[in-house]
């Protein structure tokens, strides 16, 4: 008996699965690859928010990667300041913008940027050095801003719309989905209806189109 083909055996789903899979990590590779190096690179002393509003002629001049959340976007004749609040970086230097901020500095850039772009809530980190401190008022109270003249700044890309993830915290289930770059249904985030992740279709029991184990506009049962 002939042995069997094992490009023929393989299941269209399987074989899709493995395209976007693949399609996925070039993706990511991709994404990473345009961060700049020096957004990546953690400094070799790090110095944090409440340090430089401490001790700001110690700390003057010092190299610094900072990012956080946009606060506000003020526009000056021939610079920017962009007011932060403060979060941790990830490994690539990315904010983290849950839990609760690391203070508030000043990232000041030369030239425009516009307001509708670096717009409230986005996530930017900026490598730049430490220009010292100014006193500006939050309300009613005097607050010590350090001041991070920019050298290279990253804004990130947008997370997902509100939405896009199912009450446990699984991308499209159950939900109106985020459609992804791919279309409806495609992934990585399903549509209404749809219970799973694109790349694992296929590969065990996955729920089929408007038969997710959440509520969507049909639900039902586990299919293989």
């Amino acid at each position: 008996m002939p042995d069997a083909d094992p490009g023929k055996s393989q299941s269209p789903g399987r074989a899709l699965a493995r395209t976007l899979a693949a399609t996925l990590l070039t993706a990511l590779g991709a994404c990473t690859s345009q961060i700049p190096g020096a957004i990546r690179e953690a400094p070799a002393k790090a110095v944090e928010v409440a340090q430089a509003q401490q001790d700001p002629a110690r700390l003057m001049g010092q190299r610094v990667r900072w990012g956080g959340t946009i606060i506000a976007v003020t526009n000056l004749p021939t610079a920017t300041e962009v007011e932060m609040l403060a979060r941790r970086l990830d490994a690539d230097g990315e904010p983290q913008t849950q839990g609760e901020g690391m203070g508030r500095f000043i990232a000041q850039v030369a030239g425009f940027l516009d307001p509708a772009q670096y717009e409230k809530d986005r996530a930017l980190t900026v490598v730049g050095t430490l220009a010292g401190v100014q006193t500006r008022p939050v309300g009613d109270y005097p607050y010590a801003y350090p001041v991070v003249r920019v050298e290279t700044r990253y804004l990130w890309p947008k997370g997902p719309p509100p939405g896009a993830y199912g009450p446990y915290g699984y991308p499209g289930y159950g939900y109106p989905g985020w459609y992804g770059p791919w279309g409806p249904g495609i992934g990585p985030w399903f549509g209404p209806g749809w219970g799973g992740y694109a790349p694992y279709r296929g590969h065990g029991p996955v729920p089929r189109p408007g038969r997710g184990p959440w509520p969507g506009p049909r639900s039902g049962r586990w299919r293989r």
